[in-house]
């Protein structure tokens, strides 16, 4: 094997991997609207806790998505955040860990339920405004939190069951975009050398994530792709809450659609909006032109250099503009520096 844990990432790894090992109840939670690396970490994390004799739940902020169940060891193990199962077992825990998110808002809910437990932060993203405390585990410069739970297993030589294999490639490929992306680095394509070389099968896990999607994913694609617009290197789409509701679509129905204004030529930042309850949904994905964690930030989200997200109370049209001219504020602005 190639591959060696940064040096940089060593002590702190260690630091996290010993509190995780000497808990006996342990929560586990991610940022809302959990995407591949969210889930991907938390499963492979809760696989390996389990095989060291630990009680493990998952206790997320929102829905645990449905396109990654497959990975789940055994449905019982996510539990809802409102359900007296899920305060029961945050009673009953001696430890917290927080993956793929280091701040307060990101874990809504579920951070009054876990206030009085210890807590160890895993997280591939730049440190907020609000940072969770408690032992930390960050790297900016990891190529997902999957990668970094890679880490604390190498740190205790194991054990690697089968599920979190599985759940760490998960992690990396969906964060990577299948390994597109610039985040790709040769550290993370060792880790995932090993991963295939201990037992995951690539074709099998890119089939279940990729591969396979409902009718209705298509036809919401089609009603969204009506909406797509272009104006100074932006380009964005909104989803039609009518088409939404009529195939009753899902959360998971629009991983990816992003991308599709993302791909248009002369694009430099892709937007995609969805009316929600609690507001205005957004993701933001730019091509390095422009710092879209920082502009996702002016509206209350956060995230990545080149994928953001942030909700933002309002009406539809009204955010939709608001944000449009912001971006396209920024992309001139990342043009001529």
């Amino acid at each position: 094997m190639n591959y060696t844990t940064p040096d940089h990432r060593r002590i702190p790894a260690r630091r996290a991997a010993d509190a995780m090992r000497a808990s006996r109840s342990c929560i586990l939670t991610t940022h809302v609207n959990a995407d591949g690396d969210g889930v991907g970490s938390q499963i492979a994390v809760a696989a390996w806790m389990r095989a060291n004799g630990a009680r493990v739940t998952i206790v997320n902020p929102t829905r645990f998505p449905g396109l990654f169940e497959f990975l789940l060891p055994d449905r019982s193990l996510v539990v809802d955040a409102g359900s007296d199962a899920a305060r029961d077992a945050c009673a009953q825990a001696d430890l917290a860990v927080v993956l793929d998110t280091g701040e307060v808002p990101r874990i809504g809910r579920v951070k009054q339920m876990i206030d009085h437990l210890p807590l160890v932060v895993v997280d591939h993203h730049p440190v907020g405004d609000q940072p969770l405390g408690g032992i930390s585990f960050r790297d900016p410069e990891a190529s997902a939190t999957g990668e970094m739970v890679y880490d604390l297993l190498l740190s205790t030589r194991g054990p690697w069951p089968q599920e979190a294999l599985d759940a760490m490639y998960v992690a990396i490929l969906t964060d990577t975009g299948s390994f597109r992306f610039g985040n790709s680095t040769p550290l993370c394509h060792e880790v995932v050398a090993d991963l295939i070389r201990r037992g995951c099968d690539p074709e099998e896990l890119y089939r279940k994530v990729y591969g396979q999607a409902p009718l209705r994913r298509f036809q919401l694609l089609e009603a969204c792709l009506s909406t797509l617009t272009t104006s100074e290197g932006v380009g964005w789409m909104s989803v039609p809450p009518e088409a939404y509701d009529r195939l009753e679509a899902v959360g998971d129905d629009l991983e990816g659609l992003v991308d599709y204004p993302r791909s248009v030529e002369g694009v430099h930042v892709a937007l995609l909006f969805r009316q929600t309850s609690r507001g205005v949904k957004i993701s933001f994905r730019s091509d390095g032109t422009v710092d879209v964690n920082a502009l996702a930030r002016d509206f209350g989200g956060g995230g990545h250099v080149r994928a953001s997200g942030a909700l933002v109370p309002g009406d539809l049209e009204e955010v939709r503009g608001r944000v449009v001219d912001a971006t396209r504020a920024a992309v001139q602005a990342g043009l001529a520096s």
